[in-house]
């Protein structure tokens, strides 16, 4: 029996290595295309083909709804409107919208990745991050703000690492607890995130702000297609991983 339980040991320890030294150019490849897609459009503020001041902000509020979902108009039946939910993944609102989705996509993305294998994983990041900001819309089909960001598709790999790694150990930032770092497992931090997620989205107000809900959406989404897929095949032993000030991405932004 020892001997046994030996041989599990140091194979689990083995594929954690694997895990933690794999490549993951699929999420690489997501971050740098967010960061061009916002150096190259207004919201930066380094183009200096947008111009400043209010020419600049009038520029902003066109991209936004160019390539942002606007839920009134995502159900009127055009086709590019429809494509929106794509698009909107890669355009951010603003400096911290981008870095804080970018750091968690780059903290817990690669893991995901390299238990899905690229080729999954893509389908899986986009197709989630559609159905979240589909989602979000669908409940607020009336409203005319619009909806950028990449966390509905980021929540779904939190939910998905929840899934495959939940002893992972997450080293958190708790504002509560003055910012203390603890280092607790996935199990405790994720579930804790998203129901914050969840109460935020009952108290939020329809327009400019955090769309909360499409982090639940995601969250629930990306939890369940690793439980359908992978079932008890999953990884039930998680490396250590260190998230940043965290207890969640940065949300989608409505501008």
């Amino acid at each position: 029996m020892i001997s046994y339980r030996n041989a599990v040991a140091v194979r689990t320890a083995r594929a954690l290595r694997a895990v933690r030294t794999a490549p993951a150019p699929v999420t690489g490849a997501l971050i740098v295309l967010c960061c061009l897609v916002f150096a190259a459009g207004p919201a930066s503020g380094l183009n200096p083909a947008y111009g400043t001041g209010e020419a600049l902000a009038a520029a902003q509020r066109v991209y936004f709804r160019r390539w942002g979902v606007i839920p009134a108009d995502l159900f009127s039946g055009s086709a590019r409107a429809a494509l929106t939910p794509a698009t909107a993944l890669f355009v951010h609102g603003g400096w911290v919208h981008l870095l804080g989705n970018m750091l968690f996509l780059y903290v817990f993305g690669a893991m995901t990745e390299q238990r899905m294998g690229r080729v999954r994983f893509t389908l899986f990041y986009l197709g989630c991050g559609y159905l979240a900001l589909l989602g979000y819309a669908a409940a607020h089909a009336g409203s005319g703000q619009t909806l950028v960001g990449a966390s509905g598709a980021i929540s779904a790999v939190l939910g998905a690492l929840l899934y495959l790694f939940p002893r992972a150990r997450v080293t958190s930032l708790l504002p509560f607890l003055f910012f203390l770092p603890l280092r607790l497992p996935a199990w405790v931090v994720l579930p804790f995130w998203a129901a914050l997620q969840w109460l935020a989205a009952g108290q939020a107000a329809q327009g400019p702000g955090v769309a909360y809900l499409a982090h639940v959406i995601g969250f629930a989404l990306g939890f369940a297609v690793a439980w359908v897929r992978y079932g008890g095949r999953a990884r039930r032993a998680g490396p250590r991983v260190k998230a940043s000030p965290a207890p969640a991405p940065e949300g989608e932004n409505q501008p």
